[in-house]
């Protein structure tokens, strides 16, 4: 733990200099970082303002495994430990996208070290990569490219940022060093002033086989910004971020639509595209006996709603159905239409200030 610290400290303090230039140094704690003071509005493009519990982070680690409930099961306890001071709000197990997702609240510390036991289950019993290290044969509709492909940091509000990256940080340096799983960071994390922020998407893009191949270019390789400069034979690689809520978001489309219709309607809603709406990213995919699905991330919640997605998909084609994974802030679902069913949906559980809330 006292090498993750140190190295969170020295990111935050330039020594080794991040992405993330932004946050406020001094790094005077272990993992409680004071508050970044004085910025107005946070990364997501509006702010969100949360009544909530003091010195609390939310983690949202998405693991590729949704078939096998014995071992979603085993990564939920893990989470959970036996502390109170670890709290799992949210299991949503999908099969088709052969993906868990999890959200847990914890205090800085305690947050990272619930993860990583998590990580290091995953690391043990998932095998992203199959037998030729391209991926595994029968691979979910979601892209992928770790046992645990995603462990964002979420913080609720500007107060919080800080601690939330320092969070990430100690969490990307432990994965890397002591699973020898290579740590891939994005987000505000990798941004600067002359540099952009790289996206999970560009890390996922081709899945692990293209990820291996970008680490393996002789003239221009991939480095990881943790871990060992190749894949792990089974896990694959992790990105990590410390970010805002967003909220992910699957639409089933009704008849006659097809694959080709929501591949496009996912094309012209997201950033960018032909409706073009800000921090939306799309994908189209096919769920064998359900449909086509447009899974979606708003990434700016408090500055466009779920209402203003699902008029923007109504444009293009019909919806059947709604589902909502893990997590959302209440600006998010404001005006939500009533005519829309998102399934399973249950506000006491799954709005944020709702199960977090001072």
């Amino acid at each position: 733990m006292c090498r993750a610290v140190c190295v969170a400290a020295r990111w935050v303090n330039g020594a080794v200099r991040p992405p993330c230039e932004r946050i406020a140094a001094p790094f005077t704690a272990a993992v409680a970082v004071t508050a970044v003071p004085d910025r107005p509005a946070s990364l997501s493009g509006a702010t969100l303002a949360f009544a909530m519990e003091p010195n609390l982070l939310l983690g949202v680690p998405n693991f590729s495994e949704g078939r096998d409930a014995g071992h979603v099961t085993t990564l939920a306890t893990a989470l959970a430990g036996d502390s109170p001071a670890v709290r799992l709000l949210d299991v949503h197990q999908d099969p088709d996208h052969h993906r868990s997702v999890f959200t847990l609240a914890a205090a800085p510390g305690a947050l990272s070290i619930a993860l990583m036991r998590a990580a290091a289950i995953a690391v043990d019993r998932i095998d992203v990569m199959g037998p030729e290290g391209r991926g595994r044969p029968e691979p979910g509709q979601h892209p992928n490219v770790g046992a645990l492909d995603v462990a964002p940091v979420v913080y609720l509000d500007e107060p919080m940022r800080g601690a939330a990256c320092a969070e990430a940080l100690v969490l990307a340096d432990r994965i890397g060093h002591e699973l020898s799983v290579p740590v891939f960071l994005y987000g505000e994390l990798t941004a600067s002033a002359d540099q952009a922020p790289r996206t999970r998407a560009q890390l996922r893009r081709g899945g692990v086989a293209a990820l291996a191949e970008r680490m393996g270019d002789a003239a221009d390789p991939l480095r990881p910004d943790f871990g060992p400069p190749r894949l792990h034979p089974r896990a694959g690689a992790t990105l990590v971020a410390a970010r805002p809520p967003l909220v992910a978001f699957n639409l089933l489309l009704a008849p006659p639509a097809d694959l080709a219709r929501a591949q496009a309607v996912a094309a012209a809603v997201r950033e960018g595209g032909e409706l073009g709406l800000p921090g939306v990213r799309a994908i189209g995919v096919w769920l064998e006996g359900k449909g086509p699905q447009v899974s979606v991330n708003l990434e700016r919640p408090g500055a466009v709603a779920l209402s203003e997605l699902v008029a923007a998909v109504r444009l293009q084609a019909q919806i059947s159905s709604c589902e909502l994974v893990g997590l959302a802030p209440r600006v998010a679902l404001e005006g939500f239409p009533e005519d829309v069913e998102i399934v399973g949906f249950d506000p006491a559980r799954q709005v944020i200030e709702n199960v977090v809330g001072a």
